[in-house]
């Protein structure tokens, strides 16, 4: 699945908007089930002014889960994702920040 026909769900947060997009951590390929061992997700996500073009370099600060990080289901991926989200808004995630959106005029 690639981004573009993974289901974004959007919340808003302290004046911004934080997209996150759970999706299967081994999708199944053409023909091959995946076992169920390897049901687990992962997310992709975003954080922007509302409104805001994400396809714009400058325009959205993008983000994912770390490496080998999976979750149970959808709910659980989309949860996390939001969580991080909140922090790079909040100014705690340790690697990403909202400033250049604000400083930048975007």
């Amino acid at each position: 699945m690639t981004d573009e026909t993974a289901h974004w769900q959007m919340v808003e947060y302290e004046g911004f908007e934080i997209h996150v997009a759970p999706r299967p951590k081994n999708p199944p390929s053409e023909g091959h089930t995946p076992a169920a061992a390897d049901n687990r997700y992962t997310y992709v996500g975003y954080v922007c002014h509302p409104g805001a073009d994400p396809t714009i370099p400058g325009h959205a600060v993008p983000f994912h889960a770390d490496g080998e990080e999976s979750f149970a289901g959808k709910d659980e991926a989309l949860y996390e994702g939001v969580h991080v989200g909140r922090s790079i808004v909040d100014g705690t995630h340790p690697d990403l920040t909202v400033l250049p959106l604000v400083t930048g005029g975007v």
